[in-house]
């Protein structure tokens, strides 16, 4: 049976780890008791499967270990009053899980996650942490703000669940609809690590990208009416068809307009565009779904020259009106600069509070290179260069400044 390497193995516990916690969130009843006897039962991998190989379930063997690790940390630590307790705990474990209207133990877990009790910064940071099994740098990343910033949030997430007794069930089919704003933020932000990871060599996480997907899907099935649900599987799929033409052979960064569109996955814009004509005929528009239909319009250009940018321009003013950010402004700045002129761009650019996001300065970057102020250019990439530490993207920015005419 061949070895396993470590590289290998750390791939095996990004892919596992949300479901191994969700599982072990059920059974134990207790966030921090499930987190670290999955950490335990990976420790275990580690020791172990560069010598007797993967087996043949890496997840169950992976949830049992754990669950085996946490009993018996209980039983050393326990009383004997608590052993009663404990016993009864490993019934509860053996037996069948609950059905309910969320039957998918990940999708399960977020709906507990987000439960009305913390803000809905708080559940969907805490569930990217458990389900994504993003890092604390990750999520902060995701989130814009400090990584010690996230990391206190996180801790009294978990200690507010504790104190608050918020149970670890499966919401009622009328408490659904309620956390639905926050499930779907957890989906779209596992998916832009995914697509795009905060740190790393590679561009893309695959998995993530499979995962979101799949909990997009999930949700999809159990609230099919629910317009911003497909909106945000259309705004996915569309996404994802893009995958293989993103990177070069060496794994480099290729930008939307130079991509070999022959590569898209025509499956997946299908089935995306199909799900944003259902949801245009609702007329219920929401982020997701405006977000969903700027990503049609760019799959139905043949070459990037023939990109509608007016079309796009026209969604992201409704975006704006929507669901207004900075993030959403800077990327309707790229329209504005495919309409009326990278100046006109740059001076909605300059406007924006977004100095620690690399991809502000990417883009102004890219706007004072094609006005032939190169000199700025070369600065504006040097401070996108040292806000982001993925390898393909500093890679891409660094060729990027080295091209223009004054480096």
């Amino acid at each position: 049976m061949p070895a396993l390497s470590a590289s290998e193995i750390a791939r095996v516990f990004r892919e596992e780890y949300g479901r191994a916690v969700a599982v072990l969130v059920r059974v134990l009843g207790d966030i921090d008791a499930a987190e670290e006897a999955v950490q335990d039962a990976f420790t275990a991998a580690v020791e172990r499967w560069p010598s007797t190989g993967l087996p043949p379930s890496p997840a169950g063997w992976i949830i049992t270990t754990a669950r085996n690790r946490a009993i018996d940390r209980f039983r050393r630590e326990a009383s004997r009053a608590d052993r009663q307790a404990q016993a009864a705990l490993l019934r509860v474990a053996d037996e069948p899980f609950e059905e309910g209207p969320v039957r998918d133990e990940r999708l399960r877990l977020i709906f507990t996650c987000c439960h009305p009790a913390l803000a809905v910064g708080a559940q969907v940071a805490l569930t990217l942490r458990l389900l994504g099994g993003l890092t604390t740098a990750e999520i902060a990343h995701a989130f814009l703000v400090p990584e010690a910033t996230m990391a206190q949030r996180l801790v009294r997430a978990k200690a507010k669940i504790r104190a608050a007794g918020i149970p670890y069930r499966v919401p009622a089919d009328a408490d659904l609809p309620d956390r639905l704003r926050a499930v779907l933020a957890v989906c779209y932000l596992v998916f832009n690590e995914g697509y795009a990871a905060s740190s790393g060599e590679r561009l893309v996480r695959d998995d993530l990208c499979a995962e979101a997907i799949r909990l997009g899907r999930q949700l999809a099935e159990l609230m099919p009416d629910e317009p911003e649900v497909m909106g945000l599987l259309a705004l996915m799929l569309l996404v994802e068809s893009r995958r293989a033409a993103r990177t070069s052979a060496d794994g480099g960064l290729v930008l939307l307009a130079d991509q070999d569109r022959a590569l898209w996955d025509r499956a997946l814009i299908a089935e995306g565009q199909a799900i944003v004509r259902r949801c245009l005929r609702r007329n219920r528009p929401g982020p997701y779904q405006i977000q969903a239909a700027i990503n049609a319009v760019h799959s139905d250009a043949a070459v990037g020259a023939d990109t509608d940018w007016r079309q796009i321009l026209q969604l992201y003013d409704q975006l704006m009106a929507v669901a207004p950010s900075p993030i959403v402004a800077l990327n309707r700045a790229v329209a504005v600069a495919e309409v009326e002129g990278p100046a006109a761009a740059l001076g909605l650019v300059d406007g924006l509070d977004l100095g620690d996001y690399h991809v502000f300065h990417a883009i102004r970057a890219d706007l004072l290179g094609r006005l032939d102020r190169d000199q700025e250019a070369a600065l504006a990439y040097e401070a996108a260069i040292a806000l982001t530490d993925n390898a393909a993207e500093r890679e891409f920015l660094s060729r990027s400044r080295d091209s223009l005419a004054g480096a």
